[in-house]
């Protein structure tokens, strides 16, 4: 039962390079997370950060995590929320929300850090969009380090943010050989965003998703110098999932049914007070 180590694409998103550790073809999902990227560094101004204009979401939820910077989030709910490292920003698409991510107005200096996803479950897939920010979030202490629990449960530490299955999202700062309990329900990944750390006697690398099967009761992590790493964690997903662009649904047809909405720049997805431009593409191929 060892580590199944996998390159991360990269990408441009805004103006911000990227490396996206999930979907790739080899592995789509690990429990319900389904997007995964480490974004930056790259350096903002105050008039200029991720620059990603107003675009939509159904299906999903956003986890937002800095490791360094400031980011502004505005949505369609009316949110206009300021996010820093150590502060996490969850946004719960449902059936329709559309969101910007934008420059402070003040803030300078290196923005990096990590944009996740979570499918939603066919329970909670047509409900209400919302959004929730917590500015400081339960910590683990580590025999050699720290684990801040973002989502979910992590050894009986628990976050207080929505979840909507079962699963864990944890930020571990390590400094020396740790072991972690983990629930072997659980399928896990791991995405290296500082320093490099060895699992199962493999080296993992910024760059590079780390996949383990279900069935692990413990783990035991260990750092070269100093590593910052997320442990992405969750029962396997039961419901086979359809992405494209910025919706996860269950189908090619409701994909192409999202978009036509925000096209048309109907009701579905709301309107978001920002000066950036609406993101737009065209409808998918196979419309």
């Amino acid at each position: 039962m060892g580590i199944e180590i996998i390159e991360s694409a990269t990408a441009t998103v805004g103006d911000v390079g990227v490396r996206r550790a999930l979907p790739r073809r080899q592995r789509r999902m690990v429990g319900a997370w389904c997007f995964a990227d480490h974004m930056g560094p790259m350096q903002a101004t105050p008039d200029h950060g991720l620059d990603v204009g107003p675009h939509p979401h159904c299906g999903l939820q956003t986890v937002t995590w800095l490791v360094a910077g400031e980011v502004l989030h505005r949505d369609s709910l009316g949110t206009e929320q300021l996010i820093a490292p150590g502060q996490l920003n969850l946004m719960t698409a449902g059936r329709g929300v559309s969101h910007a991510e934008e420059a402070t107005g003040t803030y300078a200096g290196p923005v990096e850090g990590i944009q996740l996803w979570v499918a939603q479950p066919a329970v909670t897939r047509e409900g209400d969009p919302a959004f929730e920010h917590h500015e400081s979030l339960p910590e683990l202490d580590l025999p050699d380090g720290r684990a801040t629990v973002l989502v979910g449960s992590l050894a009986g530490v628990e976050s207080p943010a929505r979840i909507d299955s079962p699963m864990v999202g944890a930020e571990l700062v390590l400094a020396g050989p740790t072991p972690l309990a983990l629930d072997p329900t659980f399928e896990h990944g791991l995405v290296v965003l500082h320093g490099a750390i060895f699992v199962d006697g493999e080296l993992l690398t910024p760059g590079h998703l780390g996949y383990l099967e279900p069935g692990r009761d413990h783990l035991h992590l260990a750092p070269e110098g100093e590593a910052r790493v997320m442990l992405l964690g969750g029962v396997p997903f039961s419901e086979a999932i359809t992405m494209w662009w910025n919706y996860v649904v269950r189908s090619r047809a409701e994909a192409t049914a999202a978009h036509r909405s925000w096209l048309a720049d109907d009701a579905r997805f709301g309107t978001v007070d920002s000066d950036l431009d609406r993101v737009v593409v065209d409808l998918p191929p196979w419309a």
